[in-house]
């Protein structure tokens, strides 16, 4: 085998391969007379096949595998001698074999992994965020609770605010229908902003069986672009007004949230327990994020396309099975495929830094600390043992906690490298950030 590797770019490579014919021909010959041995075919005792038959029957196939396997191998075998780290699949073109004479030919074009900067990570700061769980974020965590047990009940009288309504309705701008404009048995909550607020007004006041006629004006930005703002009359028909029932806070709503006892300390105990494991993981995630833009802020280095490529198509899948999953047709979905891209980009970046640190300083993660990450996801759970021991029941699934526990180490050593200071959060303020 002759191997020469030519540099195209920064990142891409072309390698061109030379393998003798003869040795090639050689591999087919030895495949048909291991194939001659078991082949089947009418008209023949098995392993009686003559070998002309066989080639003319296999031979072409047997050869397509034949090259396909050289390619491979030689490939792999040059690289290797190189010392080349190859980012994606390559792009592999045979040269015609009436112009490659007494050998097989072929180019494989492929991209390398970058070499990484790291520059200094002294310069760069983190601001840790410090929260408090406070009885007041409790109680609110509570409140909210209530809200989402809200159950409604049919009331014979006049829809309110807070009210649901099952309604009919038609809108006509210009005496005539639109698309969007009409709906049937559509379910609303008064004072709750899912329609315009000129719409839900209207319908404060009115009684089942009853119909009002009111117009309103689609504000200019308003998401539907063919009547962003213009005048439409609506026709609305009321068939039910149902009041809303929240929950008291007593021993039959803790035991609602799972507390047997409907102790209502124990309750509250419970509820502050969690918050605090979900305070601890979006100041862990927030720190996270912080460190990981320093790392690529620090870093200097090209990225392969074809890698970003291979992200932004799984992207993509993603979100289509995403859509699938809830019912839409992600058929008529139309995004562009490069509106995936810039996070495909980011997401190969930081893939490629952290293995870069991983290879380089020898970060680990420990047996215990993938154990106690494990018990930490369990303790959301009414039966933590259980849900450890599934975890422990898939090798899949503690790889994958695994990869968690090494980006958080390397997390970890970015951490005792920058400038990291702790700042006072409201509780709020965390709580409303990227989960």
């Amino acid at each position: 085998m002759q191997a020469s590797i030519e540099t195209l770019g920064t990142l891409e490579r072309r390698l061109k391969v030379a393998v003798p014919l003869d040795q090639i021909n050689a591999e087919v010959d030895n495949r048909l007379k291991r194939l001659q041995r078991t082949v089947k075919l009418a008209g023949f005792r098995p392993g009686k096949v003559p070998i002309k038959v066989v080639e003319r029957q296999f031979g072409p196939q047997v050869r397509h595998e034949v090259l396909g396997d050289m390619v491979e191998r030689t490939f792999g075998e040059a690289v290797r001698e190189k010392n080349l780290r190859v980012a994606g699949l390559p792009r592999i073109e045979a040269k015609p074999a009436a112009e490659a004479q007494d050998q097989f030919e072929f180019t494989a074009t492929f991209e390398v992994f970058p070499e990484i900067e790291l520059g200094d990570l002294a310069a760069h700061s983190i601001a840790r965020p410090m929260v408090t769980v406070g009885e007041a974020d409790v109680e609110r965590t509570v409140e909210v609770l209530r809200r989402q047990r809200t159950t409604y009940e049919a009331v014979d009288r006049a829809a309110l605010k807070g009210d649901l309504v099952i309604i009919d309705y038609q809108g006509r701008i210009d005496g005539v229908p639109f698309e969007g404009g009409e709906a049937k048995g559509q379910a609303v909550t008064l004072g709750e902003g899912r329609l315009l607020p000129e719409f839900e007004a209207a319908l404060e006041g009115v009684s089942a069986g009853e119909a009002r006629t009111f117009e309103l004006t689609f504000p200019a930005d308003y998401h539907g672009q063919d009547v962003a703002g213009k005048k439409a009359e609506f026709t609305v028909t009321l068939h039910k007004v149902q009041e809303a029932k929240i929950p008291a806070v007593d021993a039959e709503f803790a035991r609602a949230l799972g507390v047997a006892d409907g102790d209502l300390d124990r309750m509250r105990a419970d509820v502050k327990g969690n918050l605090v494991r979900e305070v601890k993981r979006r100041v862990r995630q927030n720190t996270k994020d912080q460190a990981l833009k320093v790392l690529l802020d620090a870093s200097k280095f090209d990225v392969p396309k074809a890698l970003i490529e291979a992200e932004t198509d799984r992207l993509a899948a993603g979100m289509m099975e995403n859509l699938r999953g809830r019912g839409m047709n992600a058929e008529n979905v139309n995004i562009p495929r490069d509106a995936f891209e810039p996070e495909a980009r980011r997401r190969v970046s930081i893939g490629l830094v952290l293995n870069e640190l991983v290879r380089r300083e020898g970060i680990k993660a420990e047996p215990e600390q993938i154990r106690t990450l494990i018990g930490e996801y369990a303790q959301s759970y009414e039966e933590p043992e259980e849900v450890v021991r599934w975890y422990y029941q898939s090798p899949e699934r503690v790889r994958e906690v695994e990869a968690v526990v090494l980006e958080n180490n390397v997390v970890d050593w970015v951490l005792g490298r920058v400038s990291l200071t702790d700042r006072d959060t409201p509780f709020d303020e965390l709580m409303g950030g990227a989960s």
